[in-house]
């Protein structure tokens, strides 16, 4: 469903993602961990190429662009690949002037041209689904950044894309406003939503994630089903990083800083 082939990006001389190869199957939920500048973020933009990656292939579907240094994609193929995708950001990215339900209607109408009144029931149905009917007409700035989060996961999954990809989504959320947006994702998991997300929040991984891929300075040191990297990893370094971050939740109460 979604195949990510030798993939390499390099920021200058700076080599982000060495050769990373990854296939996701539809209705899977896959995790990206590891530490702060591991490349998990960089790898996650680079399926719906909010970062062009310097070489290899990036599949979604039928739709596959093959990347090499020096020569340019054309925009248009890029926005195709792109539309199969949802994206929820770190720090929520809502448009400030537009009401909970206006963001989740924006896409639908600006750029598919839906009329509007179809493109409201479908926001309102998944402001539902997300637990924020309550909200239809809120402006972000009165909602808690668990109730943003949940808005913007509707407003990404609005155009039905293929996948839905999330970067730290809880990451800068406290723990119990975390714990409403791991709700969420893990409902849509339940419900054949196939999602790929860059995470440090174990819990997050562990409860919604079927399959794990754990990248260390943009190399895959290990990657397969959570239940095994997380349970009973089999390497050393896997093994390191699993122990620093449960210690640490168990001090801070879960907490956690976001990623470069």
């Amino acid at each position: 469903m979604i195949g990510l082939s030798n993939i390499v990006k390099r920021f200058g001389d700076n080599t982000v993602i060495k050769d990373v190869s990854v296939s996701i199957r539809e209705g899977s939920v896959t995790a990206l961990v590891g530490p702060s500048g591991g490349g998990k973020s960089t790898l996650l933009r680079c399926i719906n190429l909010l970062e062009i990656p310097t070489s290899g292939t990036v599949r979604i579907g039928d739709d596959a662009i093959a990347f090499e240094p020096g020569v340019k994609v054309s925009t248009r193929a890029i926005q195709q690949l792109r539309r199969q995708t949802g994206m929820v950001f770190q720090n929520f990215q809502l448009f400030p002037h537009r009401t909970a339900i206006e963001n989740v209607m924006e896409g639908l109408v600006t750029v598919l041209k839906w009329p509007e009144a179809k493109a409201r029931e479908r926001a309102a149905a998944l402001l539902d689904k997300v637990g924020m009917s309550h909200k239809e007409d809120a402006w972000p700035a009165t909602l808690s950044g668990g109730q943003q989060q949940r808005v913007a996961i509707a407003r990404a999954l609005a155009p039905s894309p293929k996948v839905l990809l999330c970067d730290e989504p809880t990451s800068a959320l406290d723990p119990e406003l975390a714990q409403e947006v791991v709700d969420v994702l893990n409902q849509l998991a339940k419900e054949g939503t196939t999602m790929v997300m860059a995470t440090h929040d174990l819990r997050l991984a562990s409860k919604v994630a079927q399959e794990v891929v754990f990248l260390e300075a943009g190399a895959i040191v290990e990657q397969g089903p959570a239940a095994e990297v997380f349970g009973n990893p089999s390497h050393e370094r896997t093994r390191r990083f699993i122990a620093s971050i449960t210690h640490q939740h168990a001090h801070e109460g879960g907490g956690e800083g976001g990623e470069g």
